[in-house]
């Protein structure tokens, strides 16, 4: 089993490791493609003709776009991921900082749309064919279509300026100290971003959760424990339910991208500082070195989710093993 275990990270972190050399060519070459202009972003004033030229050649713009890649690569392997044009600070720093607010709303966000979007599976699949299925199946494809910033749009109009229930935006409460801020108000903040968020995931699980639950209704060992005579209750809590959970485990840890690509929408409609709206700045501000440090975070940030789901199967399910082994 350690030997198995072992052959197992390695194999994933080699794995890891040629998907963000990838990803990092990729993006460094979609970002030399883009008109987007770092000496903008490096200074917001009108500089002379010279005074750009410098501050070209001080961010290393006059080189050939190899010799610039290799040279971040080089510093990438060191540890360093550059400095923020917007910030003025390390970009590892600025990651670390946003990150901390966008990982309590990503996490509740996914929290919310893994637990609503398995109970309403579980629900249209023991009802499919009725007018709750129905029902519930047309509303999931209606939330399954509908894009995040417009559901964040509708929460915003209705919850926030018509109810008046949650504020408008921001991560806590407009002028207010940071050693000031309750947990209260920043969950009260969190909240309607979170709900948002979480809408616009929990229907692809659901419909999917439905699915299975139907096809393990309509198998044979279910047949078999209804002609022994047990209960339907039983008969879905001790053999359907068990069946689904790990088709639903690998559907819930892949819609991670999903949550982290839709919380630039959330982040941005309700200007919440978070690692998604620090990603439409440095897109629009062109801050290059944040932008590929963004983007080789959230690499990592999703497989780390998949892995994590690969280990999980192997305490839900014990006929799994890693490497696919069976001891």
């Amino acid at each position: 089993m350690n030997k198995n275990w072992a052959k197992y990270v390695m194999g994933n972190f080699f794995k890891l490791t040629l998907l963000l050399f990838i990803v990092s060519i990729v993006s460094f070459m979609l970002i030399e493609a883009s008109p987007i202009d770092p000496v903008k972003s490096y200074t917001d004033e009108l500089v002379s003709y010279q005074q750009r030229e410098d501050i070209i050649e001080h961010l290393g713009l006059d080189k050939p776009a190899p010799e610039r890649y290799c040279s971040w690569l080089g510093n990438l392997l060191q540890g360093d991921l550059g400095d923020s044009l917007i910030y003025k600070k390390p970009v590892i720093d600025v990651i670390s900082e946003k990150f901390a607010s966008s990982m309590a709303l990503m996490l509740t966000a996914w929290v919310l749309s893994g637990v609503i979007g398995f109970s309403l599976g579980i629900i249209m699949g023991i009802y499919h064919n009725t007018f709750i299925d129905s029902l519930l199946k047309k509303w999931c494809l209606l939330l399954a279509s509908t894009p995040t910033f417009w559901v964040g749009l509708l929460f915003l109009m209705f919850f926030s300026v018509k109810l008046g229930w949650f504020p408008i935006g921001f991560s806590v409460p407009v002028g207010t100290l940071a050693d000031q801020v309750t947990i209260y108000e920043k969950i009260h903040h969190m909240i309607l971003p979170a709900l948002a968020l979480s809408f616009s995931s929990f229907a692809g699980i659901a419909l999917h959760t439905r699915e299975k639950m139907i096809s393990s209704l309509n198998s044979d060992y279910v047949l078999f424990a209804k002609a022994r005579g047990f209960s339907k209750h039983k008969i879905v809590t001790r053999h359907c339910i068990r069946n689904i959970t790990l088709p639903s485990i690998t559907l819930q840890f892949a819609s991670l991208s999903e949550i982290f690509g839709g919380s630039i929408l959330a982040e941005t409609v309700f200007s919440y500082p978070g690692l998604g709206k620090t990603v439409v700045d440095a897109g629009l501000k062109g801050d290059v070195p944040l932008l590929l440090g963004i983007t080789l975070f959230s690499t990592i940030f999703v497989f780390a989710g998949n892995f994590i789901a690969n280990i999980i199967y192997g305490f839900v399910d014990p006929r799994i093993r890693l490497g696919g082994k069976n001891e």
